[in-house]
């Protein structure tokens, strides 16, 4: 009896001293959490794309508390979430919010079958990372898409998806969160975020080509050649001609679309505008329009 009862004493002893140990290296090594960081990730859509730049919603939320508290909240925007949310966040934390401009996942690639037709027949892992470690592909671009659908599977919010009739990938706008992790998959970098522009309005150079133009017309015919006519005609200075390809730089472009018309191999890609009247249209009366 004796036995158990020291049994019992001893054990009870040792309960006592761990608890207290562990009672004081609570104390000593706790680590203080701002409350306002689990207000602000509650506001957060929990999506953790990593399209803010932060790992995950939690990051994000750590990062715009401690952005408050040194007085400045810019550069930082959740994609997912959009207006609506910082501003939620903006209440909480008691400042404004830089809400940024929408944007959207732009494929910069015309290179369809048609456009790029195949010149070999690729075996290996169905991956465009996979395939584009072993070369140039299933067609003589280098550069153009490689239709396989690493941005189909990084994208979390079903945005994006492969056109079986042209083997490019197809970003659906109104699901597309602007994550960006389309644009990280993609080994040729060929994805790239936009702003959407008034109306859903923009425009770019649908190639990454950067072979000199006998090259690049020879990998496709949509490739942009770098003959520098779009460059020309901007007058505002929105495209540059780098590496013999164009680009166009969507901060100072103005949609005139004068770049799209001098364009000699269809490169350039306007989307959302309402579609050209033809020369005969322009010419029909107004009061026999409707008879027209």
């Amino acid at each position: 009896m004796s036995f158990i009862l020291s049994a019992v004493i001893v054990l009870g002893g040792i309960g006592l001293v761990a608890a207290v140990i562990l009672y004081v290296c609570s104390k000593k090594f706790a680590v203080y959490e701002d409350p306002r960081i689990a207000q602000v990730s509650a506001l957060l859509p929990g999506a953790n794309c990593g399209g803010c730049g932060f790992p995950g919603c939690s990051g994000m939320a750590d990062a715009l508390v401690k952005g408050a508290d040194a007085g400045s909240l810019e550069g930082l925007l959740c994609p997912v979430g959009g207006a609506e949310c910082m501003g939620k966040v903006a209440d909480v934390l008691g400042m404004a919010v830089e809400s940024g401009e929408p944007k959207v996942a732009v494929v910069r690639c015309n290179g369809n079958c048609e456009n790029r037709p195949k010149i070999v027949y690729y075996y290996g892992l169905r991956t465009c990372a996979a395939m584009h470690t072993c070369g140039a592909g299933e067609t003589f671009c280098g550069y153009g898409c490689l239709g396989c659908g690493d941005c189909v599977e990084a994208c979390t919010f079903d945005a994006i998806h492969i056109d079986e009739e042209t083997g490019l990938p197809v970003v659906d706008e109104e699901r597309c969160v602007a994550c960006g992790a389309c644009t990280k998959a993609c080994p040729r970098h060929i994805i790239e975020l936009r702003n959407k522009g008034p109306k859903g309005r923009r425009i770019y150079v649908n190639c990454v080509n950067k072979d000199k133009g006998v090259l690049a017309r020879k990998a496709c015919a949509a490739a942009c050649i770098g003959c520098g006519k779009c460059a020309k005609a901007c007058k505002f200075e929105a495209i540059t001609v780098e590496g013999n390809v164009a680009y166009i730089d969507f901060t100072k472009c103005r949609l005139c679309r004068k770049c799209e018309a001098e364009c000699p191999t269809g490169a350039i890609n306007a989307v959302g505008f309402p579609a050209k009247r033809t020369l005969a249209e322009k010419n029909v009366p107004e009061d026999n329009k409707d008879k027209a």
